[in-house]
């Protein structure tokens, strides 16, 4: 009885199989360059709200050291856990959208009500929540493999269940998050097999959907039409975006020098989070785009080699979760690097590992952990079938 608790228990892997050196390698360059560009950014923001120009870099390298504590807890815990509480993993992820929305409780900020307050770190739900969908997707295809391979009901099914979640971000506000849930979502079903003329009539059924509701309310629409053309209203509506393109076009080839940008010094809103990357193009140009764009390349990359190796040893849930949080961290990134030089409207999403912001910074190490354990997964049993031989 002992022997097989024991068994079922996280045990510390065995560090001689090795890490994905490219995955963390371009993962702890963006946490380490992250940090840099928060204590640059935010300097002008932490002598306003407290007078310490460094009081938003502290922060942020609390978090990166709870982050990389979650993650390395994540690393040591087996997939085979996970597969086994998928439910139980979509209630909580309920339970905290719903938390957020009990008044008394959420905290509204900007109209929008998406937090909570916690000793520790004002808490937005829908970053572990997040998580916690993606795993109970992950067991629902696996579950239902063969029916989302050959059926259109197969398909309806696990996104119409996700219209609860979806519906209480959409309560929040929150529409961004909303639409990076459902695009995940797309592309875990796309990589389980789903028929190809089933899953483009959905696709285009959910794109209609997103772009009615984005259209129903006033203040999204004021958005998209501040988001056509910043200049026209560079006062009012258009002033966080036209500020994001003065601060991109100051950069030009080569930067202005870490620490030299000029609008962060209090004319870009949200300079440190949403809209750390116009920063990083002032003060590093567009070699230092250039860079990060690989990073989170080698990022995404490596990350869906890992899950693909899962598929091809049939570890089906393992696969499925690792294309859903790599897909995650990846579109994120895109979203708000479009957002920020005027290619999308704004979404209210943070660029992964980089913007300040500790729901948002842990809950992506949490993946990052996840996704290492998969790779740690896939090399054990490399090992296993060497051994066989």
């Amino acid at each position: 009885m002992i022997d097989h608790l024991h068994a079922r228990l996280p045990a510390w892997p065995d560090l001689r199989l090795g890490l994905d050196a490219s995955l963390l390698v371009a993962a702890v360059s963006l946490l380490a360059w992250g940090l840099v560009m928060v204590a640059s950014a935010s300097v002008a923001a932490g002598e306003t709200a407290s007078g310490s120009a460094l009081q938003f870099f502290w922060r942020q390298l609390l978090f990166v050291m709870l982050g990389g504590g979650l993650a390395t807890a994540l690393w040591c815990v087996p997939m085979a856990f996970w597969a086994r509480t998928t439910w139980l993993m979509f209630g909580g992820a309920v339970a905290l959208l719903l938390i957020v929305l009990i008044p008394g409780l959420g905290v509204e900020v900007n109209h929008a009500t998406r937090w909570l307050n916690t000793p520790f770190v004002r808490l937005q739900p829908s970053e572990p929540a997040r998580i916690a969908l993606l795993v109970y997707l992950a067991g629902y295809l696996v579950r239902r493999q063969a029916e989302v391979q050959t059926s259109l009901s197969g398909l309806i099914k696990p996104l119409a269940i996700l219209l609860i979640p979806a519906l209480l971000l959409l309560a929040e506000p929150d529409f961004g998050a909303t639409v990076v849930l459902y695009a995940v979502a797309f592309l875990m079903i796309f990589m389980s097999g789903a028929p190809l003329v089933y899953f483009a009539g959905l696709l285009l059924v959910a794109v209609a959907g997103l772009a009615f509701i984005a259209t129903t309310e006033s203040y999204r629409m004021q958005r998209l039409l501040n988001f056509t053309n910043p200049w026209a209203d560079v006062e009012a509506g258009g002033w966080q975006l036209s500020q994001s393109l003065i601060a991109i076009g100051r950069g030009e080839w080569w930067g202005v020098g870490l620490g030299n940008s000029i609008q962060k010094l209090l004319y870009l809103p949200e300079m440190h989070t949403d809209f750390i990357f116009a920063i990083l193009a002032e003060e590093f140009g567009l070699l230092g785009v250039a860079i990060l764009v690989g990073l989170y390349a080698v990022l995404v990359l490596r990350g869906f080699s890992i899950a693909r190796t899962a598929e091809l040893r049939e570890a089906r849930f393992s696969a499925y979760l690792c294309f859903g949080l790599v897909g995650w961290l990846g579109l994120q990134a895109l979203i708000n690097l479009a957002v920020n030089m005027g290619m999308a409207p704004t979404k209210g999403l943070t660029l992964p590992l980089m913007s300040y912001g500790g729901s948002s910074l842990i809950t992506a190490m949490a993946a990052l952990g996840l996704i290492l354990r998969v790779d740690y997964e896939n090399r054990l049993a490399a090992k296993a079938a060497e051994n066989r031989k």
